[in-house]
C-alpha cells in the first residue's frame, strides 16, 4: 500500500482521510467512492507532475477494461467534490494532449498538539445525562428556526434543483460517470437561463443515494421544482428518462425519454441537457 494512503493528507484546503474514505473541510465532509479515492491518492502521490490518461487507466482502473471516457468522467466528478473549476483550477489542471496535474499543495496533515497537563475532571453523571438532551433540543430549535425563516411566499418561480441521475444499467453501475456528467451538464445549462436559480452541484450531490422526501429537499434547497432521472441500456443504446417534479406536492409536471448511442458521450450529454433545459424553460415561464 502506498505510504500516503495510511496517513491523513492536506490537499489544498481539504483533509483527506484515506482510511475513512473521506474528504473534510471545516464542517463539511464528502464521502469518496473507492475509485475516486484511488484516483485522488494517485494524483496526490504525483502532485506537481503531469499524469497521462494511460497511467491513470493502468493504476486506478487496473484489471478493468474501460475507455478513456471513464477517466474524463472521474476527473469531472473529483473536481466537483473538491469544488474546483476546470477553467480556473486550483486543484487539477488539464494539460492538453498530455493528461492531468494536481497543482494544490500536498503534505501530511499536522497532528493535533497533545497536552501534557492533567485531564479535565469528569462530568458528574447527572450532567452527562443532561448534555445530550440539551443538544437534541438545540437541534430541534435550529430546524424550527430554519422553517420559520423559509420564504413565506415560497421559493422563486424559476428555481430548479437537478438531483443526481441514477445509473440503472447494470449492478456494477458502469455508466455512473455518464450519469454524473449528464447531471452536471443539466445544472450548467439551466443555470445559464435568464432569471433561473439552480443550486450548485455540491448542494445537489448531497442527496445522492439518500432517501429524502421531495418536499424536504425542495425546502432545504429553496426551490420550486426538482429535476431527476435515470439511464438504462439496450444494446448499444442508452435510454435516458428525465422528469420535472413540483417540490411542494411531489406531482410530476413533465417527463421525457431520450435514446442516444453510447459513442461520443460528451456530445450526447450536452444535447440532452440542451433539450431538457428548453422544455423546462417553457414549463416554468
Amino acid at each position: 500500500m502506498d505510504r500516503l494512503t495510511t496517513i491523513p493528507l492536506r490537499i489544498g484546503e481539504w483533509r483527506l482521510d484515506s482510511q475513512l474514505g473521506q474528504l473534510t473541510r471545516g464542517d463539511r465532509t464528502e464521502r469518496l467512492e473507492a475509485r475516486t479515492l484511488r484516483l485522488l491518492v494517485f494524483l496526490a502521490n504525483r502532485a506537481g507532475e503531469t499524469v497521462s490518461v494511460d497511467e491513470l487507466l493502468d493504476h486506478v482502473w487496473s484489471g478493468v477494461v474501460v475507455t478513456q471516457d471513464s477517466v474524463y468522467q472521474a476527473i469531472t466528478a473529483l473536481r466537483r467534490l473538491l469544488g474546483d473549476d476546470a477553467k480556473q483550477p486550483t486543484y487539477i489542471v488539464t494539460v492538453p494532449r498530455l493528461g492531468y496535474r494536481l497543482i494544490a499543495p500536498v503534505a501530511p496533515w499536522p497532528e493535533e498538539p497533545v497536552s501534557i497537563s492533567s485531564p479535565p475532571p469528569a462530568l458528574p453523571f447527572r450532567t452527562r445525562q443532561v448534555l445530550p438532551t440539551l443538544a437534541a433540543a438545540a437541534g430541534i430549535l435550529l430546524i424550527v428556526a430554519g422553517l420559520v425563516a423559509w420564504r413565506a411566499d415560497g421559493p422563486p418561480a424559476k428555481s430548479v434543483a437537478v438531483l443526481p441521475f441514477l445509473d440503472l444499467t447494470t449492478q456494477e453501475m458502469k455508466e455512473e460517470y455518464f450519469a454524473d456528467g449528464l447531471t452536471e451538464a443539466l445544472i450548467d445549462h439551466l443555470s445559464k437561463l435568464p432569471d433561473f436559480e439552480v443550486p450548485s452541484p455540491t448542494a445537489s450531490y448531497y442527496y445522492k443515494d439518500k432517501s429524502v422526501p421531495v418536499a424536504e429537499i425542495g425546502r432545504e434547497l429553496d426551490v420550486r421544482y426538482l429535476l431527476d432521472g435515470n439511464l438504462r441500456e439496450a444494446g448499444d443504446t442508452l435510454r435516458i428518462s428525465a422528469r420535472l417534479v413540483r417540490a411542494s406536492d411531489g406531482f410530476v409536471v413533465w417527463s421525457a425519454g431520450f435514446d442516444a448511442p453510447k459513442s461520443d458521450r460528451v456530445k450526447v450529454q450536452d444535447e440532452i441537457a440542451s433539450q431538457v433545459a428548453q422544455s423546462v424553460t417553457a414549463l416554468v415561464d
